[in-house]
């Protein structure tokens, strides 16, 4: 709903109406209730309160659901209430099947007569491109490239990076790959993605790794990625044209994450003359981060930013919110990563799934506002909805150094307190009441990393050594590798550019600081960059075989760390910047190198992975890379150079110099003082200025890019990014009873915790896959692949690259692959082939699966694959609401087995045929019953939350309601 439809004269709260004292601003006082409870309230549940009362229509927002909210304390975890956000905060990986299904919902209503025109979004929508960034180049494959110029460099800073020499390919020669020669720096059979030389810089290759001059690398990476996903960028940039209400940020200048915090943030929004608390959902699972400014926001699937785009509020279950009371003093060795870790571990033992965790205490006002965001950014690994930080001088403080001027830091404060959205955290009697309250003692915090497998898992730096050598003893599980004792000291050696070195088990072959966590951190990130220069200047070096990368999210980062003088040193060690998005995080790292893969695979080496993200599932580095550990940036650093996690940093040198002298972490790094001081000096004020800039002086190619002006979107049939999905295909007005699923095969038989990395496509495309077979039909080669993330704009691949992970577990098969049994036949064969005959036959399919499936982070893909692969249910012991959620918005029944039965108590084997009676009048939370072929019959529960969930699959899913409404 419009702001407009809130405030008419029959809008049952305008009493409620206030101003300030300018008189020209007015708002929705809660206050003016005159109800004890509101001082009660959590403050984050204020802010539902309040765009609950400006909303409130009687449609969406009803006076009851005002009242529950203000009832919270009865009604926590009974009521369902709606939340409309005052924005929607896109990335392009998710944003763009939401902008395809938008743009495909416009030629459906354009068949039925409708103005194509009228489908905008309602609620004022982000789109950040550059979400993510595949690793091209990094230093490892540049450095030691010849001077183009001829001459000897004279740039200052440190010296180079020891590496053995190795040739410059000439123009027109052979480049080394698959695909033969290569001309004018690019393939030449490949001329659509051909990479321009730059001058003065070597030639390259876009398809294989070749040497260019060091202050090239980002640029380069970027250069490819832009190129390569050219369609994609003109669909949004016609996106940016055609819709209302849509803000596009062109590439270059940041990601999604970064820029919600330092520039789409406002904390208090003006629109039409009234002022009310900023709040966002996001289809970035980093959305959670605002909560550190103050802003109530959290990560959605693409399909509910698209309702709410739309126009339809969050429906969501009045939430219990823990209180989190901090106390103590900050360890000084510790680091915001020591404190996440520390307070996730708390909350994760607390068992807050599902819940608000807002903090309190006088520990709080020792945080800083890069520190909030950082604790913030974890919640969901943790389960919990967010973990709000209220607004307090400090957050004020850090709006002054930023893009906020007086006048609005004035309006900003004298409106929070209006509302009683402003927190003294030293002020007890401010305190609200909560549903419970955990205290936690940030003096406890010392370093840790968190692994080998699971982010759950911490190991304090000062056990690394020890907690790494059981790892190898246990048994296979979630921190065992099972490594028997004779081999458990293995060394094998391999040569790379000439020289020799050895591998053992825990080696470092990939180390990457990347655009997750750390840096919107600035402390975090100048810690890495002082023990980096620390480092260099005592002589110490990072092997050259190990995978070494930057990625941040912003360019701000680059400023701030090059403004200090740090950037140097870190590109010495091997950390220079390649771009800006997730790379190593999502699996976007390049090939380790050929010999170091071999030295892994003969020894059977348990290689490591250090990266500073809250990402790093067995196997999404890389596949030969089986232990990986989360860990600050400044400990990423360290463990690079010293090659090893199997290290004590007290005993035990960080490394030799070429001198023989020993190097150890105590003598490189910074103090907090250090840290501190330069963040003050040369970081925080000068971050914004230099964002702003970037952000009107836009990207060159985004700027000279051509797009269709048409208010309906041309459709090139020919390509292979950008797609009309079939979700509006015989879509009518009239809606149609629920048809029952008869005689349906079960495409897959699951275990516990499959997770939407298991069912939705991400990371590369393989070349053995059907995505793949689909592309190579396209006339594209391997090289052209580019990965799913980038062609989720296109329902073909997706649907190809659903359940297409290689550690999907299938009960039908008995061992991890992306394969599944076609019944009738008895064959083995990919996914996606059974599910072309099932379809040929007209066979409906359901999902047989364990406790908490779809666990792990949104993915929207999740949900629209197994649709468009014609699954109709999934039966489950139990779901990850988040995901349930989706399967009902896109026409999937979600079942559940009773309480105590599951598949096997009731002994399927999976290979029987299911029929499923749906009522005319189906209703939330019914009993269904199951009829097998074997004779056996069960009961499921329907898990509609609520009489719109019924609708939404009533239409065959969200977006063909949303379409009907329209018509």
């Amino acid at each position: 709903m419009a702001l407009t439809s809130s405030v008419k004269e029959e809008h049952p709260f305008n009493h409620l109406i206030d101003t300030l004292k300018d008189g020209d601003r007015k708002y929705f006082n809660p206050q003016k209730l005159n109800d004890a409870r509101y001082n009660k309230l959590p403050l984050s549940i204020r802010v539902l309160l309040e765009a609950a009362i400006r909303k409130c229509d009687g449609f969406y927002v009803k006076e009851e659901d005002v009242h529950n909210i203000l009832d919270w304390s009865e009604q926590q975890n009974v009521a369902e209430v709606p939340f409309p956000p005052a924005r929607v905060l896109l990335q392009d990986f998710t944003g763009i099947p939401a902008m395809v299904d938008l743009a495909a919902m416009r030629d459906a209503v354009t068949k039925h007569g409708v103005d194509p025109g009228l489908v905008n979004p309602v609620c004022p929508t982000d789109l950040i491109v550059d979400h993510s960034l595949q690793i091209d180049l990094n230093k490892c494959a540049i450095q030691n490239a010849p001077n183009p110029g001829g001459g000897d460099s004279q740039s200052q800073g440190p010296p180079s990076r020891p590496s053995p020499a190795r040739p410059t390919p000439r123009r027109g020669s052979q480049c080394g790959g698959e695909r033969g020669s290569c001309s004018k720096g690019g393939c030449s059979d490949s001329p659509a993605i051909a990479v321009q030389q730059i001058e003065n810089t070597p030639l390259l290759c876009p398809f294989h790794l070749q040497p260019v001059s060091e202050p090239e690398t980002a640029l380069k990476n970027q250069e490819l990625e832009l190129i390569r996903n050219k369609e994609r960028l003109q669909f949004f940039k016609w996106c940016s044209k055609a819709f209302k209400n849509v803000n596009v940020v062109p590439p270059d200048v940041g990601a999604v994450h970064q820029l919600n915090l330092e520039y789409l943030s406002r904390v208090v929004q003006e629109s039409q003359g009234f002022i009310y608390p900023d709040s966002v959902v996001g289809t970035d699972s980093h959305t959670t981060m605002i909560n550190g400014l103050g802003i109530l926001g959290w990560g959605v699937g693409g399909i509910e930013s698209e309702a709410v785009m739309l126009g339809q509020p969050i429906s969501l279950t009045l939430p219990q919110v823990v209180g989190c009371r901090l106390v103590g003093s900050v360890n000084i060795l510790a680091t915001s990563i020591d404190i996440v870790l520390g307070i996730t571990k708390h909350l994760r033992q607390a068992g807050i799934a599902g819940k608000f965790v807002e903090f309190f205490g006088p520990g709080v006002s020792q945080l800083s506002v890069p520190d909030r965001t950082t604790i913030a950014n974890m919640c969901p690994e943790y389960n919990a909805i967010v973990s709000f930080f209220p607004v307090d001088h400090v957050t004020l403080q850090h709006f002054k150094q930023t893009n906020f001027t007086e006048e609005k830091l004035e309006l900003l404060e004298a409106y929070l307190k209006a509302v009683k959205l402003f927190r003294n955290y030293e002020d007890s009697s401010e305190d609200p009441q909560y549903s419970e309250v955990i205290e936690i003692n940030l003096s406890s915090m010392v370093p840790h990393v968190s692994g080998p497998k699971r982010p759950q898992d911490r190991v304090a730096v000062s056990s690394m050594k020890e907690d790494f050598q059981s790892c190898l003893n246990e048994k296979v599980g979630f921190k065992g590798f099972h490594i028997s004792k004779e081999k458990q000291e293995s060394l094998v050696p391999f040569l790379h550019d000439g020289q020799e070195y050895e591998l053992a088990h825990g080696s470092v072959v990939i180390a990457a600081v990347i655009s997750c966590t750390n840096n919107c951190n600035p402390s975090v990130m100048l810690t890495a960059g002082l023990l980096a220069k620390k480092a260099v200047e005592a002589g110490l070096i990072v092997k050259p075989y190990i995978r070494t990368s930057l990625a941040p999210g912003s360019g701000m980062v680059t400023h701030y760390l090059n403004t200090s003088g740090v950037l140097p040193y870190l590109s010495q060690l091997g950390f220079e910047v390649i771009g800006y998005g997730c790379a190593t995080c999502v699996g976007n790292t390049a090939p380790l190198p050929e010999t170091v893969s071999e030295a892994i695979k003969e020894g059977d080496l348990v290689a490591c992975g250090v990266l500073s993200g809250n990402r790093h599932f067995e196997g999404r580095l890389c596949d030969c890379v089986r232990a990986n550990y989360l860990a600050s940036p400044p400990l990423v650093v360290a463990y690079a150079i010293a090659g090893t996690v199997s290290i004590n940093f007290e005993k035990e040198p960080l490394g030799v110099t070429s001198e023989g002298k020993e190097v150890y972490l105590r003598d490189v790094w910074p103090t907090r003082e250090e840290v501190q001081q330069i963040e003050q000096d040369k970081v925080i004020s000068s971050i914004f200025t230099e964002l702003r800039a970037r952000r009107e002086k836009g990207n060159t190619f985004w700027n000279n890019l051509e797009c269709p002006e048409s208010v309906v979107f041309p459709w090139d049939p020919k390509s292979t990014y950008i797609r009309s999905p079939s979700f509006f295909n015989k879509l009518c007005k009239e809606v149609q009873p629920p048809q029952s699923i008869e005689n349906a095969h079960a495409l897959l038989f699951l275990g516990d915790k499959v997770t939407t990395d298991h069912i939705s496509p991400a990371g590369s495309i393989a070349r053995v896959s059907a995505a793949a077979r689909y592309l190579l039909s396209k006339r594209l080669t391997p090289r052209e692949f580019n990965s799913y993330g980038a062609r989720r704009g296109n329902d073909a691949v997706m649907t190809r690259g659903t359940f297409a992970s290689i550690k999907l577990q299938n009960r039908f098969i008995g061992k991890p692959g992306p394969k599944t049994v076609h019944i009738p036949s008895g064959q083995t064969l990919d996914v996606f082939e059974a599910v072309e005959r099932y379809q040929r036959d007209g066979v409906p399919l359901i999902i047989l699966a364990g406790k908490q499936y779809g666990s792990g982070n949104s993915r929207d893909w999740a949900a629209k694959g197994p649709y468009l692969l014609g699954v109709r249910a999934v039966i489950a012991e139990s779901f990850e609401k988040m995901h349930k959620n989706h399967l009902v918005g896109m026409g999937i029944a979600p079942l559940q087995f009773l309480p105590g039965q599951s598949a096997d108590s009731l002994e399927l084997c999976g290979k029987e045929k299911f029929t499923i009676t749906l009522p005319e009048d189906l209703s939330p939370k019914q009993m269904l019953t199951v009829k097998t072929s074997s004779g056996k019959t069960f009961s499921v529960t329907t898990l509609f939350d609520n009489e719109m969930d019924v609708a939404f699959y009533r239409h065959g899913g969200l977006l063909r309601y949303v379409a009907r409404t329209m018509l």
